[in-house]
């Protein structure tokens, strides 16, 4: 009885084995899905990015920060009080003083002057939508969430990836591209 088990058993085997195997077919996701939970992922982070950087703000009771329809805050430092309405637009060239900060105000890029011809040339998009917001000889401060900065990569350098970023900007000069034209 005990043969026949063991025979019984080697033969169940032996047919089991020489089976042929059935290649399993690899799970498939859609490209949609796979961005869908992507883009699930980044909105998850830019909210507690968001909440933190509010946390931050609340903080500072000195400073009346204003939140942007672009999705940063700014706060004047010294506002044209005259009512001068002149402000930077698509193709001048501003001239400007500006520095970068970490959220806690730890200098990463020293005040340097450069000058930039709006929405023509490549800057940190936050700062190219708050140009547009200042008048000449005004300064503002700036807290920039990293999906307006420099983003998952940051600038492969002092910003760090995912980093939120502070800047203090100074507007010089203003010149219309169509005097530049003239001239």
């Amino acid at each position: 009885m005990k043969n026949s088990f063991y025979l019984l058993f080697v033969i169940m085997f032996c047919f089991i084995a020489c089976s042929e195997a059935v290649a399993r077919r690899p799970k498939q996701q859609s490209i949609n899905s796979f961005y869908k939970d992507v883009i699930a992922k980044n909105k998850k982070l830019n909210q507690i990015e968001k909440k933190n950087i509010e946390k931050h703000l609340a903080k500072d009771t000195l400073i009346d920060y204003k939140t942007s329809l672009s999705g940063f805050w700014y706060a004047y430092v010294k506002k044209d009080t005259t009512n001068n309405r002149i402000t930077a637009k698509k193709g001048d060239v501003v001239t400007l003083n500006y520095n970068i900060t970490d959220i806690n105000n730890n200098v990463l890029y020293e005040k340097q002057v450069i000058d930039y011809k709006v929405d023509m040339e490549d800057f940190i998009p936050g700062l190219q939508e708050g140009v547009k917001l200042m008048k000449k000889g005004e300064k503002m401060m700036f807290v920039i969430p990293s999906y307006r900065a420099f983003g998952v990569t940051g600038d492969g350098n002092r910003i760090k990836m995912n980093q939120t970023i502070k800047s203090t900007l100074d507007l010089i000069e203003i010149k219309n591209e169509t005097e530049d034209e003239t001239k």
